[in-house]
């Protein structure tokens, strides 16, 4: 079988196609025919040596896909051949539960070989079903943006009806927490430099939208839009340099979902402190999610036949070409490779 790898040291000029041998489910595994996979930006930070750094090459990067189950090991009984499935960003390390270090130590893509391959091998336990409305580059984008935005919205900052959420830019993580919230009732506010972009998202339901670079003190906005209480969630995806400003707007007592690195360094820890502690809010890292949480989610998108956004499809042996764009930041919602 044909699969893409990080050769002998990282950097986009190394990925290679390659062959191997391809696999056979042992006890309690299944075989996975890839159809879609759906990228991250930790997969480019992945090939090029910024996430992680020390896994062991070759590696085969990409932590989300969705196929079709081609084969069960003895002893199977979560899926059959011929499910669709999609894989889990943690494999079967994090089934349900608060996260800890041997749950997170499993992470599809690095440091275990990921979805970028004709056959992916993988435990039964790490493969969930797909809601059936769903094409599979549309159930592919599911396992890492999908799961992240629900939790940082339903199991951290247990979101309700009429609660405001920030949600900063139009990536895949974004996107999604803007479909969540509408479907929970949420008033939403987005951010963006694109004023096409957040007409897009203002089409899609968004009820406000924030051009940053026409407002960069972007959390007045918020505070005017929402009558000085500041915003209930804020899911933070740009990092240090756009944390004082969610700080800035998240109401007293509010949750602030610290995700994405995306604007690089900024503003020291000490300078923020004052403004937290002042805040009492909650600051929280996340890194996805349980497959728990991940069954929950898919239930409610099935619920409310919510359609992920794809906004680009390329064929898997153009990843390089996919990662640049990831990498531009141009994209609306998630870009894909087609199998």
């Amino acid at each position: 079988m044909k699969v893409l790898q990080i050769q002998d040291s990282y950097g986009l000029d190394n990925l290679r196609i390659t062959e191997r041998p391809e696999p056979v489910p042992g006890p309690g595994q299944v075989t996975v025919r890839m159809k879609a996979v759906s990228l991250n930006f930790r997969d480019l930070l992945t090939v090029i040596g910024l996430y992680g750094g020390n896994y062991t090459l070759p590696l085969v990067p990409f932590s989300d896909g969705c196929g079709v189950v081609e084969a069960v090991g003895p002893g199977v009984t979560r899926v059959a051949v011929g499910d669709r499935v999609t894989s889990l960003f943690f494999s079967d390390t994090w089934i349900g539960g608060p996260p800890a270090p041997h749950k997170l130590a499993g992470a599809l893509g690095g440091p275990l070989d990921g979805c970028g391959q004709e056959l992916l091998l993988v435990s039964a336990e790490g493969v969930s079903k797909i809601p059936d409305h769903l094409s599979d580059q549309q159930a592919a984008t599911l396992p890492c943006a999908a799961l992240t935005a629900w939790r940082a919205l339903v199991v951290d900052a247990q979101v309700k009806a009429g609660d405001t959420i920030v949600l900063q830019g139009t990536g895949g993580v974004s996107i999604f927490a803007l479909q969540f919230g509408l479907a929970l009732g949420c008033e939403v506010i987005i951010t963006s430099s694109s004023d096409d972009k957040l007409a897009r998202a203002r089409a899609m339901g968004a009820h406000h939208t924030i051009n940053y670079r026409t407002h960069p003190e972007w959390s007045k906005e918020v505070r005017r839009i929402t009558g000085g209480r500041g915003a209930d969630l804020i899911v933070e995806v740009g990092g240090a340099r756009t944390l004082m400003e969610s700080l800035k707007c998240v109401r007293q007592g509010g949750h602030v979902s610290i995700i994405g690195v995306l604007s690089g360094p900024g503003e020291p820890m000490p300078l923020l402190i004052p403004t937290l502690i002042w805040t009492n809010a909650r600051v929280q890292g996340l890194s996805v999610g349980s497959r728990e949480a991940y069954e929950d989610m898919c239930r409610a998108i099935a619920l409310h036949r919510i359609e992920p956004v794809v906004d680009q499809v390329f064929p898997w042996t153009e990843a390089r070409a996919a990662l640049e764009a990831i990498q531009g930041q141009g994209h609306f919602g998630k870009i894909n490779l087609a199998f």
